[in-house]
């Protein structure tokens, strides 16, 4: 894939709008391209900056103002026997139509915590296609967070949990809802288990599970961070391991 090719698909990429295969091609090119690497960071802050834009409604003021200005609507004089005034009928039944449509397509954008399960599976694709899950590999808990150190503005808890059928493999430095955070890598017999660790904000709720494309998805806050668990194991696997998580920070 060259620049020109990735630069085309860096928009629905951060729309998490590619196919596997596809994000999976581009994020192999973005890892060795510095210049597309930055323009993926633009469109992150872009869509960032839009979905945190504070709007406000117009004043009744305004309207009443926008109102007086138009010019007043001419009567027809109606015709003998007619009850209906179909022109008006016409124009309130479109009216319906567009508010309807319009309501519509609202309920069927994502809402931003899908947004957020679709980058999840996302970033668990690329890193298993690429190569790239692991930065630092080592089962010991005392190695593993101690390499975070300076790389994150947060200490992510790290523990192993081999004796529960959890091992710790590892860990990285992923970019996941335009900011740093921490992904420890477990392993779960076959399967491959990423959980991606930052700093819960206000207003992010408590455990909620997300299936995409294959993949279980877990979130849940706790002591201050949330946690996205994502692998193809059974939902009740992850919540193992979210429950053995919890106990042990």
């Amino acid at each position: 894939m060259d620049c020109k090719e990735a630069r085309d698909l860096l928009p629905a990429f951060v729309d998490g709008e590619l196919g596997v295969r596809e994000g999976a091609d581009l994020g192999s090119h973005i890892e060795s391209c510095a210049q597309c690497r930055a323009a993926l960071k633009g469109y992150e802050s872009l869509r960032g900056a839009i979905r945190q834009a504070t709007y406000f409604q117009a004043p009744d003021a305004l309207e009443r103002r926008m109102r007086s200005a138009l010019p007043a609507p001419r009567s027809r004089p109606s015709r003998p026997g007619s009850r209906w005034n179909w022109m008006g009928l016409g124009g309130a039944f479109a009216t319906v139509v567009a508010v309807v449509w319009s309501v519509g397509l609202f309920l069927a954008l994502p809402s931003a915590e899908d947004r957020v399960a679709d980058d999840v599976v996302s970033s668990h694709v690329r890193a298993m296609l690429s190569n790239r899950g692991i930065d630092v590999a080592s089962s010991d808990q005392h190695t593993v967070k101690p390499w975070f150190n300076g790389k994150l503005d947060f200490a992510p808890p790290v523990s192993d949990l081999t004796g529960d059928g959890f091992p710790l493999v590892g860990g990285r430095l992923d970019y996941l809802d335009h900011r740093p955070v921490a992904t420890l890598v477990y392993r779960h017999r076959l399967h491959t288990i990423d959980v991606f660790v930052s700093p819960a904000r206000n207003g992010e709720a408590s455990a909620k599970t997300f299936a995409r494309q294959g993949y279980n998805v877990l979130r849940w806050t706790h002591n201050g961070m949330v946690f996205w668990a994502v692998s193809d194991v059974e939902p009740g696997e992850l919540k193992k391991l979210s429950d053995l998580i919890r106990s042990r920070s």
